[in-house]
């Protein structure tokens, strides 16, 4: 057993009352693996599955739209908006909970960054907006975003009641928990982004308004779960598209962000960045996760150029955060925690034979299996 990294990568931590066997969580990636309808399938199962069998702690879901109206990001995501999808995510939730992981549903409304939907054709915004990059081909887009339309008051109700019955289908499949996906430019994170949000109701202008959509959603979808269920956020300054995006106010900006999310009811916040180890907001200020740790006091989760061992583990003994999300390198080495944990080596990361959007299963046969199977 490789003992360098006890105390940090492998000692147990909780989050709420849910208790997790070491530090390692897959990240959400977007796979457009399920059926048209959204339901995930007998690929998407196996492709779960094999990374709690590689000993993470945590697996996350890919961003799952909640609702059957604008939330839809891409074509062949998987949804949690029906009774359908629910039915079709328990037995992939078993499965992963048998492994010993903890499984966690993201749920994403895509907004003005959708390039496709199974129900509507046109997409939404808290602004009338057309992000600033061509729609991703890897993923079934093609051409410029359409300009999203601006949602109503009446609209943002039924957003807002899309998450909470989502939710509550998260909870009917067994997940362990739930994560809002406020970050990388999906609607959350457009109402938050002053450049996009040109409200001049309650929901726009100062940073406390665009914050107002993501606390309402926070308190309505704890009311509907109860305290058993983990609720977290994800948190971004960068966009799919637009990734050289910053806060204009900095760690100013952090903290009123970090601060008010504090004072909800989420269990934890996730962060997504380039790289979690560098500063967040220019040269000689704290990264992202200090940040988020300082001014919320809420259990970290770091996400950025972490497939080092030894940098992860770097950032956990510092105070930074207290759990490691990787992307990329699970999809290359799905068993990344038991390979660090024997002393083994990792496989290195290649772009063109697996950063593709299908779901990838790393094992030749199961591999073989869903492909002659698609």
């Amino acid at each position: 057993m490789n003992v360098r990294y006890e105390g940090t990568l492998f000692d147990q931590e909780h989050i709420s009352n849910h208790i997790f066997k070491n530090r390692y969580i897959v990240g959400p990636m977007t796979r457009v693996s399920s059926e048209a309808d959204g339901t995930p399938n007998e690929r998407v199962h196996r492709y779960y599955e094999r990374f709690a069998r590689g000993g993470f702690a945590a697996v996350m879901t890919e961003g799952t739209y909640p609702d059957m109206m604008y939330s839809q990001g891409y074509e062949n995501q998987a949804g949690l908006a029906t009774e359908k999808h629910a039915e079709a995510w328990a037995p992939i939730v078993r499965d992963v909970q048998a492994h010993g992981a903890k499984m966690i549903v993201q749920l994403m409304h895509a907004g003005g960054q959708s390039q496709g939907n199974y129900y509507k054709d046109t997409s939404v915004a808290p602004s009338p907006f057309q992000p600033p990059k061509p729609m991703v081909e890897v993923y079934g887009g093609q051409g410029d975003f359409p300009v999203a339309k601006e949602l109503t008051r009446d609209d943002i109700e039924d957003v807002k009641d899309g998450f909470v019955q989502s939710a509550r289908y998260a909870v009917s499949a067994g997940f362990d928990g739930i994560e809002l996906h406020g970050a990388n430019g999906y609607l959350l994170d457009q109402f938050l982004s002053e450049n996009i949000n040109k409200r001049e109701d309650e929901y726009g202008g100062s940073i406390e308004n665009r914050l107002r959509l993501l606390v309402e959603l926070i308190d309505d979808v704890r009311d509907a779960v109860g305290e058993q269920m983990m609720l977290g956020i994800r948190i971004s300054q960068l966009k799919a598209t637009n990734g050289t995006y910053k806060w204009p106010g900095g760690e100013k900006d952090a903290e009123v962000i970090f601060s008010t999310l504090g004072k909800t009811s989420v269990d934890f916040i996730h962060l997504s960045d380039d790289d979690a180890t560098t500063p967040g907001f220019g040269e000689g200020t704290m990264t992202m996760s200090e940040a988020a740790k300082k001014y919320s006091g809420k259990p970290i989760i770091a996400c950025g150029n972490l497939s080092d061992p030894e940098v992860a583990a770097q950032l956990i003994s510092d105070g930074q955060s207290d759990f490691v999300a990787i992307a990329r390198q699970a999809l290359a080495n799905p068993d990344t925690p038991n390979r660090v944990l024997e002393n083994q080596p990792l496989d290195a990361f290649d772009a063109g034979s697996i950063m593709k959007p299908k779901a990838y299963v790393k094992d030749h046969e199961l591999d073989q299996t869903l492909t002659e199977n698609d």
